[in-house]
């Protein structure tokens, strides 16, 4: 059905002249007419009854009015739909307890006229690169630990996030009561990391990390989830893990775990906003832009960076 030849209908039956239906159509009166006459055609009905003064609505017009309308309504939701600026920005955002989230959410309370569509996409970053380019989401965060012949020519990357660390324990840790730690002192102490896929990105840098200050990740065995590595640590007085200092994470007052920072040198995870060159959803810029302006600055700082940050 020609929608064209509807909305024009719809016009019409509210003006009860084709008229002043082609005036607000900014067509002319003959192709507003042209329009009616061929839906009745292609209906096989006679949808006005033409008057000295207009057009008024015969029966078939007042039954199909009510359904015209709702066609117009749906057309109009369905391209509302995918139309860059009157559809949600859809983000990956990881898991929604680390620093993306945080920071996608500190976004939306600045711009809360934005609507977000938030999701967490179960892949690494080739994965996830991969549902960008085939616009399965705007944008995603990622470690970018690729070499760069190997992002796609249609994305674009910038670096926006270094997130320093901080060292989860429980109240029966040797480290416990210290204010900060340096990853020298940790030499020699637990850190504990289940489940961490071998050849992602985080793997890697964790990899790299340990090899950098010779500590001990152990990543042996699978995990469980967040509550109860947090109930493991809480009655350990071996285990520790890393954490982001922006990652949120909730547990019982009683288990009384410890964030401690680790400071000279400050490891910093880097993470990089992803998405299409040819992106052009107006909340996208905004996110970009938000995103650089936070960006820590951290001149003067001491920190630890992996080497493929600068590939």
């Amino acid at each position: 059905m020609d929608l064209d030849a509807v909305r024009t209908f719809v016009a019409a039956a509210d003006a009860g002249q084709f008229q002043e239906a082609a005036a607000a159509l900014s067509i002319t009166q003959q192709a507003a007419s042209k329009r009616v006459a061929a839906l009745e055609k292609d209906l096989s009905v006679r949808l006005f009854t033409r008057t000295a003064r207009g057009v008024r609505l015969t029966v078939d017009g007042q039954a199909f009015l009510p359904h015209a309308r709702e066609l117009l309504r749906v057309a109009d939701r369905a391209d509302a739909s995918v139309r860059p600026g009157r559809r949600a920005l859809r983000v990956d955002v990881l898991s929604r307890r680390v620093v993306p989230a945080v920071l996608l959410q500190d976004f939306y309370r600045t711009y809360p006229e934005i609507e977000l569509d938030v999701v967490t996409l179960d892949a690494d970053v080739t994965g996830a690169i991969a549902a960008v380019e085939a616009g399965s989401v705007d944008a995603t965060f990622h470690a970018i630990a690729l070499p760069a012949r190997r992002v796609p020519a249609t994305i674009r990357t910038t670096w926006v996030i270094d997130e320093p660390h901080e060292l989860l324990v429980g109240p029966r840790h040797p480290l416990a009561n210290a204010r900060f730690v340096t990853p020298a002192r940790l030499v020699g102490h637990r850190i504990w990391m289940p489940g961490m896929a071998a050849g992602t990105e985080w793997a890697d840098y964790y990899v790299e990390l340990a090899a950098a200050f010779g500590l001990t990740i152990d990543v042996i065995g699978p995990s469980f989830g967040n509550e109860v590595l947090m109930a493991e640590l809480a009655e350990s007085a071996e285990l520790a893990t890393l954490v982001g200092e922006r990652s949120r994470y909730l547990w019982p007052d009683s288990y009384d775990l410890r964030r401690i920072p680790v400071h000279d040198p400050m490891p910093i995870y880097p993470m990089s906003l992803i998405r299409r060159a040819d992106n052009r959803h107006p909340a996208l810029g905004k996110l970009h832009d938000y995103l650089v302006a936070r960006r820590a600055d951290l001149s003067g700082v001491d920190v630890w960076l992996p080497q493929w940050r600068d590939r």
